[in-house]
C-alpha cells in the first residue's frame, strides 16, 4: 500500500468510532450511505454519494486526514490531503 507523511502521526491503536452510524445523517433524517471513520478521533461520518458528505465535512471542519471505510469487509484509507488511497 502507498504511504503518505500523515500515516506516521496517526494514533495507534486507531481511535475506537464514537458511533455506529453517521450521527449527522440521523440528524438531518437522511439515511447515511456508506461509512467512513476518522482516524484521528473516530468520528464516524457518511461518504460522497451521501446527500450530506458528512466524512468530508469532518475532515473540511477538522484537518483530520486520514478516514478509512467503516462497512464490513473494507479497510481501505483515504488521505484527503494527499488524494490518496493508503
Amino acid at each position: 500500500m502507498n504511504e503518505c507523511p500523515h500515516v506516521p502521526e496517526l494514533p495507534v491503536p486507531e481511535p475506537e468510532p464514537r458511533y455506529d452510524t453517521c450521527r449527522e445523517c440521523l440528524a438531518v433524517e437522511s439515511h447515511p450511505v456508506q461509512l467512513r471513520l476518522c482516524l484521528s478521533c473516530g468520528h464516524v461520518g457518511c461518504c460522497d454519494s451521501s446527500p450530506f458528505q458528512h466524512a468530508t465535512e469532518h475532515y473540511k471542519e477538522t484537518g483530520h486526514p486520514v478516514m478509512r471505510s467503516f462497512e464490513p469487509g473494507e479497510d481501505w484509507r483515504w488521505c484527503y490531503v494527499d488524494y490518496m488511497i493508503l
